[in-house]
């Protein structure tokens, strides 16, 4: 089978195309435990593309917290953060900073139980995929490759459903939390110890929130360096083909709805 894209995962090698193929051992190994795992249909949907929306409780949209609904979590300097998104687009306001654009791919340690983790293209040109971690010590959500992310917590990362708009979790927790790290600029971080992170410092500001995917379909798939057949270059199967069918006529419906609202 032809590998078109490689991921950049064992010593953030660049995604290449087909003429350049060269496998690094941990990518390897995460692509074959990927074959394994997606005998089962439900591991061939995690295998789908999407950005990662926020969403806070209404009780905490108020103050400089409101900024925080229907934000967009972006990669850059070597952290994910939560900013604000451009309603037309979808995708950031600034335009510099990248989208969070990945997929949960099975994480290749001997030395760890099985482990689902996630990725994410963290550059257009080159485009380029990291590992997401979270910090062992300050509990920031990150980004590295393998070396990099191997000491930390890698997941394991799953979802609340099989919705296509279903929210992110890890170790079966839904405990992402904003932090106001400067006034007006957000971090993500995960509430590990489930105290409401006790140890940032009461000095900085603190909001949970809830990271929904949002299924990528069309241009958006080009434009962040991914192929429309599938993430590692493997022909889309015909269970990924129906899924991401159907998140492409949901996404057509909630436009036309948009566009009628409008008057246009």
């Amino acid at each position: 089978m032809i590998i078109d894209v490689i991921l950049g995962l064992g010593i953030a090698l660049p995604v290449v195309g087909a003429g350049g193929i060269s496998v690094v051992t941990g990518v390897a190994q995460g692509v074959q435990e990927q074959h394994k795992q997606n005998a089962d249909s439900s591991n061939q949907r995690r295998m789908l593309k999407f950005h990662l929306d926020v969403n806070i409780d209404a009780s905490m949209r108020k103050g400089n917290s409101a900024v925080l609904q229907g934000a967009i979590i972006t990669v850059h300097d070597d952290k994910l953060w939560i900013e604000a998104q451009d309603p037309e687009t979808g995708w950031p306001v600034e335009k510099s900073h990248h989208p969070f654009t990945g997929f949960y791919l099975a994480y290749p340690d001997d030395n760890r139980p099985s482990t689902r983790g996630v990725v994410s293209t963290i550059s257009v040109d080159p485009p380029m995929l990291n590992w997401i971690y979270v910090d062992n010590t300050t509990y920031e959500l990150k980004y590295a490759n393998r070396s990099g992310s191997i000491e930390h917590h890698v997941g394991s990362f799953d979802w609340t459903s099989d919705d296509l708009d279903s929210c992110i979790t890890f170790d079966d927790f839904e405990g992402f939390v904003a932090v106001e790290e400067q006034p007006g600029k957000w971090a993500l971080y995960f509430d590990m110890d489930d105290d409401g992170l006790k140890g940032i410092g009461k000095a900085k500001k603190a909001v949970e929130v809830s990271l929904v995917r949002r299924v990528i379909t069309g241009q958006e798939v080009n434009k962040w360096g991914l192929t429309e057949e599938g993430n590692m270059g493997f022909r889309a199967t015909k269970e990924v083909d129906k899924i991401s069918a159907t998140a492409k006529r949901k996404q057509a419906e909630e436009e036309a709805k948009t566009a009628k609202a409008s008057g246009k």
